[in-house]
């Protein structure tokens, strides 16, 4: 089975090639962020699938806050540029979770956990975070187990 920074690789070849300024752009980006983390720490080491998918999602996250920032800054020519960009980071991401399958997971952790109150948030999310990664934002786990604790 291929690696993601194998693809990842293969792919910025391919967009060089193909004289494709934003994705290889993009790609050197990741790669970049990927050895970094690699390399981050007293020893060098190499990186899981789940920290490989960990690092594409805060760069696609980086992409979305950026686009915001300016937009609100009426800097819609970069805001446009960091959309295509986490655009190309879709690609490599797993597709999202859908509102109701992320409640079901939820429930489910509640169910394991016992918990009915909000305060106990922490110890349902402890069990939802990796059956999540990469596929649901943070905040909107915390929000959809809030809500179900609640009600």
């Amino acid at each position: 089975m291929i690696t993601l920074q194998a693809r990842l690789r293969d792919d910025l070849t391919t967009a060089i090639k193909a004289r494709d300024e934003l994705t290889t752009a993009t790609l050197r980006m990741v790669l970049t962020a990927l050895t970094t983390e690699s390399v981050a720490g007293k020893q060098a080491r190499e990186l899981s699938e789940a920290e490989e998918l960990a690092v594409l999602t805060r760069e696609a996250k980086k992409r979305r806050e950026a686009a915001e920032a300016f937009d609100g800054a009426g800097r819609s020519e970069l805001a446009d540029r960091e959309r295509a960009e986490g655009t190309v980071l879709d690609r490599y991401l797993p597709s999202p979770l859908a509102d109701d399958e992320l409640a079901e997971i939820v429930r489910t952790a509640i169910a394991e956990t016992g918990a009915s109150q909000p305060r106990q948030l922490g110890q349902v999310m402890k069990l939802v975070q990796p059956k999540v990664a990469g596929r649901a934002d943070g905040k909107r786990v915390a929000d959809t187990v809030r809500r179900l604790l609640s009600g």
